[in-house]
């Protein structure tokens, strides 16, 4: 089988390039896999961990949010933050946790705070999904 290509980059660096088997996509409409020769489709990523698995090993990095890019010659996916799993820092998660916290009770816009309040929903759902 043809391996999938995937550009995985953040502001910081490249995190990954190469052929892989499948990667599993935290995306704003729930969660996907992609393999290869997939449909073309571009996706808002959550928070949330993408599980890259290639030659039977799943490597797991936590993203807080991004875009994902697909289609039959790859995947590429533009993370804002995105680091290891077990480098991730649950303190800087607890402290971005707080200013969304603050800034929901900040918000006098209701649209705005429908906003907000979806973001802070998904910081926490983060925050829970790597407590265990």
């Amino acid at each position: 089988m043809a391996g999938l290509h995937f550009e995985f980059v953040s502001p910081e660096n490249v995190l990954f390039s190469g052929d892989v088997d499948q990667v599993d996509l935290p995306g704003i409409e729930g969660d996907l896999g992609v393999l290869p020769g997939h449909a073309p489709m571009v996706t808002t990523l959550r928070p949330g961990v993408v599980t890259i698995i290639r030659e039977g090993r799943r490597e797991a990095v936590v993203v807080v949010g991004g875009f994902a890019e697909m289609g039959p010659a790859g995947l590429m996916v533009l993370a804002d933050r995105a680091e290891a799993r077990e480098d991730f820092d649950l303190q800087s998660l607890a402290s971005d946790i707080k200013d969304a916290e603050e800034d929901v009770a900040d918000c006098t816009d209701d649209a705005q705070r429908d906003k907000l309040v979806r973001r802070l929903d998904q910081l926490r759902a983060l925050q829970a999904a790597l407590a265990h």
